[in-house]
């Protein structure tokens, strides 16, 4: 048996195509990502990443929506995460495939080549 700690990971993420990681993939990335009360997370897309995502505990609003524990969301590539949290909140997302540093960040939300329901 092996142990890690997520301690150890960076930002959460223990799977994927980067170090350190618990497997080293380019199929996908997994990670327990948080976020604390308040936080407004810089809107963005991924150019060719898919994310699946579920909140284990906390609220957020995506897209003008409301979500909270047990909610799953998907984003496509290309569609717009803008999302702003209503309390501490812990999410397990899975990105496929694992291609580091394919975020693109989004100036103006409502830029004419992509929107909230994709590009």
């Amino acid at each position: 048996m092996k142990i890690y700690n997520i301690d150890d990971m960076t930002r959460g993420w223990f799977i994927g195509n980067f170090e350190p990681s618990v497997l080293k993939t380019k199929d996908f990335e997994v990670g327990v990502l948080s976020f604390p009360k308040g936080v407004y997370h810089d809107p963005h897309y991924h150019k060719v990443i898919t994310e699946y995502n579920v909140i284990l505990k906390g609220k957020m609003k995506l897209q003008n929506k409301e979500l909270g524990e047990g909610d799953i969301f998907v984003l496509e590539k290309d569609e717009i995460s803008d999302c702003i949290f209503y309390e501490d909140t812990s999410i397990l997302t899975v990105k496929v495939p694992s291609v580091p540093d394919d975020k693109v960040i989004v100036k103006e939300v409502n830029d004419e080549n992509f929107n909230s329901n994709g590009g």
